[in-house]
Order: C-alpha cells, then sequence, then structure tokens
C-alpha cells in the first residue's frame, strides 16, 4: 500500500514538522506517491464539489456540449466527451470538465493570447461555479503547503519553490467521469501516463481503480476515507535530477458503476525556468524513469514550463491543437 502521511504532525512543533518532511521524501524516492490526510481542506466542501459534478455529467449532452472544450478557445477550457482526449495516442474511457484559474480580458496574459489563460467555461448546474472556484483555492493552498515541506526534505529553506517556481503557479483542475463498462477487461478508463508539472492533489471516490506502477507490478490504490492521493509529476522529477519519481499510473474502469475522479494540478509558473536544483540528487537506491511513455524526456524538457506543457497537451486533444495553440 502507498504510504500515508498525515498532516496533523504539523499541530505537534518545528521536530514533527522536520519528520513529516523526511516521510513525504521517503515516499516521493520510493513510490512517487502517497496518501495526503490531515489536510484543512473541509470535506463538506469536497462532498458538495462531487455531488454537483455528478449531477452535470448525468445530465444531457446537449447540455454538457454547451461547453464544449472548442468553444474555450485559447483558454483550453470545458467539456470533453467520451474518447474525445487521447493517452498515448488511444482514446481515453472517460469525460470530462477542464479549468483553470479564472482570468478576465484585463489578464496581461490574456491580452496577449498566452495558451492556457482565460475564463473558465461553466455548465448552468447550480453552484458549479462557486464550488469548483472554492476547491481550486483550497488545493492551492494545500499545494503550497506540500512544496514547502518538499523543499524541508530535499534540504532547502522551505520557501525554495515559492520563491522560484511556485508564486504564482499554474493551476489546473480536471473533473473527470469514468462510465461503467461492460467488458472491464478492456475497459481501461485512461492508459498507463505520467503528469506533467511538480504534484497533482486527487481526490477519487470509493469506486477503485487506480493503478500505479512500482517496481515490476502495479499497486492498486483504494479509497481511503478523507484523504487525497497525491503524487510527483515529470518537473519534480526533472528538479531533482531523478531523485523523486514520477510514476506511471492508470485507471481501470468498472463493470457496476461510474467512476467520479477530481484531479488538480499544481505545477510551476508558466514562465519558469527548469533548471535543475544544485545540490539536489538521487540517493544510491533510488527509482529513476529509464523508459518514458511518451518518448518525451522531462530531463531534456523545454527551457520553461509553458513550453514543456503546451508540448504534452498539444498531443491529449489534436483536434483542437492547431485551433487553440498555435500562435
Amino acid at each position: 500500500m502507498l504510504p500515508i502521511i498525515d498532516l496533523a504532525l504539523l499541530r505537534e512543533g518545528p521536530a514533527a514538522k522536520q519528520r513529516l518532511a523526511e516521510q513525504l521524501d521517503a515516499a516521493c524516492r520510493r513510490f512517487g506517491f502517497f496518501y495526503l490526510v490531515g489536510h484543512d481542506v473541509p470535506i463538506e466542501s469536497v462532498q458538495v464539489l462531487m455531488s454537483t459534478a455528478r449531477h452535470f455529467f448525468a445530465g444531457p449532452v446537449e447540455h454538457k456540449r454547451a461547453i464544449h472544450m472548442s468553444k474555450g478557445g485559447r483558454a483550453w477550457r470545458g467539456y470533453f466527451q467520451l474518447g474525445e482526449e487521447l493517452t498515448s495516442g488511444r482514446p481515453d474511457g472517460k469525460e470530462g470538465i477542464y479549468f483553470g484559474i479564472e482570468l478576465d480580458e484585463s489578464d496581461p496574459r490574456v491580452r496577449a493570447g498566452t495558451p492556457l489563460h482565460g475564463r473558465n467555461l461553466f455548465p448552468a448546474t447550480p453552484d458549479l461555479r462557486a464550488a469548483v472556484l472554492e476547491y481550486m483555492e483550497q488545493q492551492t493552498r494545500l499545494g503550497q503547503q506540500l512544496m514547502s515541506l518538499l523543499a524541508l526534505g530535499l534540504g532547502l529553506d522551505e520557501n525554495f519553490f515559492r520563491e522560484h517556481y511556485t508564486g504564482d503557479p499554474t493551476i489546473l483542475f480536471r473533473i473527470f467521469n469514468y462510465p461503467r463498462v461492460l467488458d472491464p477487461a478492456d475497459g481501461w478508463g485512461v492508459g498507463e501516463h505520467t503528469d506533467y508539472g511538480f504534484i497533482t492533489l486527487l481526490k477519487q471516490d470509493d469506486v477503485g481503480g487506480l493503478q500505479v506502477r512500482h517496481g515490476e507490478g502495479w499497486l492498486e490504490v483504494p479509497a481511503v476515507p478523507n484523504s487525497f492521493v497525491c503524487n510527483v509529476g515529470d518537473m519534480l522529477e526533472r528538479l531533482t535530477h531523478g531523485r523523486y519519481l514520477s510514476a506511471l499510473h492508470r485507471v481501470r474502469s468498472s463493470a457496476q458503476h461510474d467512476r467520479l475522479s477530481m484531479a488538480l494540478f499544481f505545477d510551476p509558473a508558466f514562465d519558469a525556468r527548469l533548471t535543475p536544483i544544485a545540490g539536489v540528487g538521487p540517493e544510491s537506491d533510488a527509482p529513476h524513469t529509464q523508459v518514458r511513455w511518451d518518448d518525451l524526456d522531462p530531463h531534456a524538457a523545454a527551457p520553461s514550463y509553458g513550453e514543456y506543457l503546451l508540448s504534452k497537451v498539444g498531443r491529449v486533444f489534436p483536434a483542437l491543437r492547431d485551433a487553440a495553440l498555435k500562435p
């Protein structure tokens, strides 16, 4: 089973905080994944958002297509249908909604036409807009807290990532629905892949299906009450010279139930320069991703996070790539 990291230890003082940082360091080296409990995100806000999202996905397809990603322009926001998103060139068995930081037309990045920046597309589903924006704010605070602890675990000042990379983080938020399948033996909701940035904060329901590559096999990641599943992304692997593992993971769909998950990607600033951190490297037994799932080596990535991110997302929705991402 994946390690369980309990943020409640922070209430016990500086020594406990350092122990917590060391636990995180070990989890990121060995697994690249861990459960997070003891956080301050109210369970009520999580439940409200999940309930509202289920109501949206259960609605008529014409209501969902009213906010289709083809209407989101360069902001790359909105709804996609089953099979429209690709992983390693194969259609996923899921539908979903893409969100990001809400920016209006006065923002200089929006005026400049910077991809992945702009307004969200919200459906008419009651209360979804407020629930999404509140949840994103809560998760962003949690992401900053985790990055501070990871800095301590790496022997750095706890403000290192905020000062160099996440003062203005790239925040992408996805809500996914994996419809039940007739044959679970061939029911991959999403194929094996890694995430792009620093850390992912995932809330999953109790249906199960998430699997993480560990060694030569796959670990099941069942639901743990009031937890988030967190994992290392490509850029944190890059910055730590492979000390931390951006682990492969995938989702098998269920034959009995639809599966709902909500993933917030807490990533470097869009224009951040991604230079590996001096003095931080793998220990002799640390894992390292030798063969990449997508043939893109994060250790030879583009000089800015935005460039790397755009090289990845263009493969996910090739039908929208030219219209939304090209200058």
